[in-house]
């Protein structure tokens, strides 16, 4: 049985560096620093409830403003504040048609985010981080999509 006093140890490092040329490889594949910050408020964007109720409602296709605070319970107000915080960030693009905006996702990338993240979450039990036996259809779809794009 362990013990604090026998575990103690673990939480740090005797040795620099364990596995040299592993190390360089993982630092010579290590986006450059303001990529890891333009990803890190990519995922920033994606941590708001309301702004992924949008996100998700675009996986369906092209939506109006209106149409998408319909959806997802929130204000036009809100909702279009939230889309012009999205598209300055170019995760979603805008059609203008007379006074109406309609809404899409920017691109194929930000469509495989949200459906590798949703795949993610419904195969996870969050209160374990374990992934459940079975991913689910959504995971499915998703290798399967991925698989048919070649990647």
């Amino acid at each position: 049985m362990n013990t604090s006093s026998d575990i103690s140890g673990l939480d740090g490092c005797s040795v620099k560096v364990v596995d040299a040329g592993r190390v360089e490889a993982v630092r010579e594949r290590m986006p450059a620093a303001q990529e890891l910050a333009d990803t890190a408020e990519i995922f920033g964007l994606l941590s708001d409830p309301g702004r992924l109720r949008l996100l998700v409602a675009l996986l369906d296709g092209e939506l109006c403003v209106c149409d998408l605070a319909a959806v997802t319970g929130q204000s036009e107000s809100a909702a279009s504040h939230a889309l012009r915080l999205l598209r300055a960030h170019r995760v979603v693009a805008v059609r203008r048609s007379g006074r109406m905006a309609y809404y899409r996702l920017a691109d194929p990338h930000v469509r495989m985010l949200l459906d590798l993240a949703i795949a993610h979450a419904e195969h996870t039990d969050p209160t374990s981080g374990h992934a459940h036996p079975d991913p689910g259809p959504a995971l499915r779809s998703v290798s399967f999509e991925a698989r048919g794009k070649g990647l």
